[in-house]
């Protein structure tokens, strides 16, 4: 008999490796679902009105043929030695942080970190993050990380005029910040009607602006003292913002002792490389006056059912699902995984360590300055901390050549001037190569002293915290960074079932490239010709999202979902503008829609109008077009999310975007749920003109525990010339590099490599199949909210949990239940209240929708247990999840069994994850703000 070779491929990543039901498992998820083939269910789910009519057709590549492509293409990036500055640094990423942090799923397959009791050990590494931030920056409150520095200037902008006495309408920009932080602030103000006035410091006339901010050291170097410039701007009742460099401030006094009320920067240069521009965590701090109205997320000490301590998000709900269109900022993605990479570099060092840096970064600029001003160059600034200009005239561009020559990038400064930025990398013979590329050939001598007055010395103690001073043994930090890892529940341990977060798998291989040096030694600001590999994976990335979006044209720069949102509503107005129509400025936005789609709006100059929700949570299309007609030639745009946020393909999607074209609109798409669409369905074909990609979800960048993201988005043809500008060369910015957080553009390329056209498409239809299997499973045990015409749900479907309120048993009960089931909640109370909606994503295998079902089921009985009266709600293990080893192991009064309450159905039992704490108050945290580490008489 002839032998029959085998058919499977071990390496079809596509299929064996990102998707998880098996086929013979998706045939028996089809017989649950009531559909006879997954074409049939795709059939039903998706209306055959806009399906895409030619399929995405690149063919996939396994694994190794992946790296090895990446590796080629990262041979064309030329590592040069960047003394660039303008924000960004070499740096050294210490291997144990490299290790143990970014190449550890533990920490970057984590979610944001809204459930707290699953969620400590990220949230302490946060709280030391903002506790560094505020010890640096000599200002008692921190959040917990923003975007980049230039965002955050962005936000400190606007929060100085929320929160000034002040009631002109002007901000004063010191000519010295980054140019890119002047082009995003210049962004952020026009649609708001802030005017900038751009000047030198001493310049400035506090009677007429609400703020300042000011860049310490200066972009060129300077190191001013702002004490007196900041005490007229408090006599004006006008707020100081100082945009400054942590690295700096471990020698350079602090802008709290200057009077300063917002600090803003970057912390790339504690540990994060550089990877043409991101991703970096930005910081904001701040008075404790003003606490309550910064932006981005807080992390807060409060106390656990038990009493004791535990971390949670505090202020969390202040902001935009709350106040939607009143919403001062749409801070919805951070950089929490660089964030706690930046405090891990401030533990690994401790505040002597870092002061070592400093010192040595200081003192290597001024022997560069002395060898210089030795050879009878004209060097300026006379205090400066690790960046110098050398006036050099007709001779610019031959220095220029001369330096990238000999492997080093120096700055363009104006016509006839060249700027020197030095770092923690910088050596002995960085130092020599610079100096050769002068033509000086005598040795840099030793300093003789500092670069800038001894009173401009840093007089205060900093990071005096415990955690600081431990042990900086390897294998001490090693064990720290496994404690916090071990204490939370990451999608490297369990489904982490979150409607419109699409929490898939991040692969190894995808991972891998964004620590190569070839990609993330690169500064956003080196010549092009360095970086032609990195233009190949943008250039290529976008060929393949307008294949799969049916868009013309994409912009790289949003480095988060909600900075997509906002870029594309000022793309479209600024095409209103250029067609003489900019007096449109009315948005339609559904009722149900994302809350940062109103808060965008708002942002960009926008009047958001309400479009009501029909019984079946389609969009209200009577109230639709009758807001479209009131709207008349002022209609800017409409805002829809499609599928709809309740996990429904609309089949009046195209009448939504005709009657919006119809009244001279445009239709923004947003891309949180594009998982459902990839291969089935393109936006720009449908009628959209702009929409955003969650690349953090739907193309596989991790989120972090709560970033890093990248929100590209795609336009037609039409908008194309008003997508961002470049940071560099003035307006239309929205971050601070030109391709936003490009090294993690390099797992979203992977992906789409990896997988292929027909992949992408089959991962589509398995989210779909995955969503409708538990909904069709737990559809006799609880609600399903809303399912469309034929029955069936989109990639995420609502359990409506509401009436079992009337028994006494809250949404949030059902949520802490789960984590004793071993499962992060799914998305609680949105877009409906007292509700859960579960996105299970392709990538969940059915063993594990099974565990989760089974985990439902027995929350669906022991809710039957209160509403039947056998337990009252306050007595049954609902109200006291979650369950730690410390009950398990106390004296047992409760009125159900130890078994029950600690090892319920779906757990696991010799893998179970415990909690570290009990249900944390909330109110309580909300109450007493600590968000900084709590002084050591706390733990005692």
């Amino acid at each position: 008999m002839a032998y029959t070779p085998s058919t499977y491929d071990p390496y079809d990543f596509a299929n064996r490796r990102h998707i998880g039901p098996s086929p013979t498992e998706m045939a028996a998820m089809l017989t649950v679902v009531g559909a006879p083939t997954l074409d049939a269910l795709i059939d039903e789910t998706v209306p055959a009105s806009i399906r895409q009519g030619t399929p995405l057709t690149w063919a996939p590549l396994s694994e190794h043929d992946l790296l090895a492509k990446l590796r080629g293409v990262a041979a064309k990036n030329r590592v040069m030695t960047s003394l660039i500055g303008q924000g960004y640094y070499g740096t050294v990423t210490p291997p144990a942080i490299q290790r143990n942090i970014l190449e550890n799923p533990a920490w970057y397959t984590a979610y944001t970190p809204y459930q707290p009791e699953i969620a400590q050990g990220r949230l302490e590494a946060l709280l030391n993050f903002q506790t560094m931030v505020a010890d640096l920056t000599g200002l008692p409150v921190a959040n917990a990380s923003l975007l980049d520095e230039a965002t955050a200037a962005a936000e400190a902008m606007t929060m100085a005029e929320r929160s000034a006495k002040s009631k002109v309408r002007a901000f004063f920009v010191d000519r010295n910040l980054h140019p890119q932080t002047i082009s995003v602030i210049r962004t952020r103000a026009l649609p708001l009607g802030i005017e900038i006035i751009e000047g030198a410091p001493e310049a400035m006339v506090p009677e007429q602006v609400f703020g300042a901010i000011f860049q310490y050291p200066g972009t060129y170097g300077h190191v001013t003292d702002f004490t007196d410039l900041i005490a007229r701007l408090h006599e004006a009742k006008a707020l100081a913002v100082v945009a400054t460099d942590l690295l700096a401030l471990c020698l350079l006094k602090e802008p709290g002792a200057m009077g300063a009320d917002i600090a803003v920067g970057s912390a790339q240069r504690f540990g994060v490389p550089m990877g043409y521009g991101g991703p970096h965590a930005g910081f904001m701090s701040c008075r404790d006056a003003l606490k309550r109205s910064m932006p981005g997320r807080i992390v807060g000490v409060s106390v656990d059912a038990r009493g004791n301590r535990a971390y949670r998000l505090s202020l969390q709900t202040r902001e935009q699902h709350i106040r939607r269109e009143k919403a001062t900022s749409n801070v919805c993605t951070a950089q929490a995984l660089l964030a706690v990479m930046a405090s891990f570099y401030a533990v690994f060092h401790g505040p002597v360590g870092l002061r070592a840096i400093a010192e040595r970064v200081h003192f290597n600029a001024v022997r560069l300055r002395d060898a210089l001003v030795a050879a009878g160059a004209d060097v300026a600034p006379e205090a400066f901390f690790d960046t110098i200009t050398v006036r050099v005239g007709v001779g610019q561009q031959g220095i220029m050549a001369a330096a990238r020559h000999r492997g080093l990038n120096l700055r363009k400064v104006g016509r006839d001037r060249v700027g020197i930025s030095v770092d923690e990398l910088t050596n002995a013979d960085v130092i020599v190569r610079v100096l050769d590329a002068f033509g000086i050939t005598d040795p840099a001598p030793e300093p003789a002293g500092l670069g800038f007055p001894e009173t401009m010395l840093r007089a205060t103690d900093y990071l005096t915290h415990p955690v600081f001073h431990m042990n900086r043994a390897e294998l001490e930090m090693m064990r720290y960074m496994r404690r916090l890892s071990d204490r939370d529940l990451a999608l490297d341990r369990a489904m982490i079932p979150l409607g419109s977060c699409t929490m898939k798998l991040n692969a190894a291989a995808e991972m891998m490239p964004i620590t190569w040096p070839g990609f993330n030694t690169l500064h956003p600001f080196a010549p092009r010709n360095q970086a032609e590999g990195y233009a190949e994976v943008i250039e290529d990335l976008t060929a393949k999202l307008c294949d799969i979006t049916g868009y013309d044209a994409f912009s790289m720069q949003p480095n988060s979902g909600a900075q997509g949102e906002y870029a594309g509503l000022l793309t479209i107005r600024g095409y209103h503008r250029a067609r003489g129509e900019g007096h449109r400025d009315i948005c339609l936005i559904p009722v149900s829609a994302h809350g940062t789609n109103p808060a965008s709006a708002h942002m960009a100059g926008m009047q958001v109008v309400p479009v009501k929700s029909a019984p079946n949570g389609d969009i209200d299309l009577d109230d639709f077009a009758q807001k479209a007609a009131e709207a008349g030639d002022r209609l800017a745009a409409c805002m829809i999310t499609y599928p709809s946020t309740h996990g429904v393909f609309e089949e009046t999607v195209r009448a939504v975007c005709d009657l919006t074209h119809q009244y001279g609109g445009q239709v923004y798409i947003d891309g949180a749920n594009m998982n459902a669409m990839v291969g089935l369905v393109r936006p720009g074909e449908v009628g959209g003109d702009v929409s955003h990609l969650n690349l953090h979800k739907t193309f596989a960048i991790p989120h972090g525990g709560g970033g890093p993201g990248m929100g590209p988005i795609g336009v037609k043809a039409h908008l194309a010339p008003y997508l961002p500008g470049d940071p560099e060369a003035g307006e239309g910015a929205v971050s601070a590099a030109p391709y936003g957080s490009a090294s993690i553009l390099l797992i979203s390329w992977a992906y789409c490599l990896l997988m292929g056209g027909a992949g992408l498409t089959q991962a589509t239809r398995v989210a779909i199949l995955n969503a409708n299997y538990i909904a069709a499973a737990l559809r006799g045990d609880y609600p399903i909210l809303f399912i469309g015409n034929r029955g069936r749900v989109a990639h995420e479907c609502i359990l409506d949990t509401r009436a079992f309120a009337d028994v006494g048993v809250t949404v949030d009960d059902i949520a802490k239940r789960l984590i004793d089931n071993g499962f992060h909640a799914p998305t609680m109370s949105f877009p409906v209240a007292g509700t859960l909606m579960v996105e299970p994503t392709e990538s969940e295998t059915k063993a594990e929708l099974d565990r989760f079902i089974t985990a439902m089921r027995a929350i669906r009985a022991e809710i039957a247990d209160v509403a039947e009266g056998r337990i009252t709600p306050e007595e049954s293990p609902l109200r006291h999840a979650p369950h730690t080893v410390e009950d398990l192991v106390a004296d047992w009064t409760r009125a159900y069994p130890r078994e029950q309450g600690c090892f319920p159905p779906g757990s696991f039992r010799e893998d179970k994850y415990w909690p570290p704490v009990g249900r944390v108050d909330n109110v309580h945290g909300d109450r007493n703000l600590i968000c900084t580490c709590p002084p050591v008489e706390a733990y005692a």
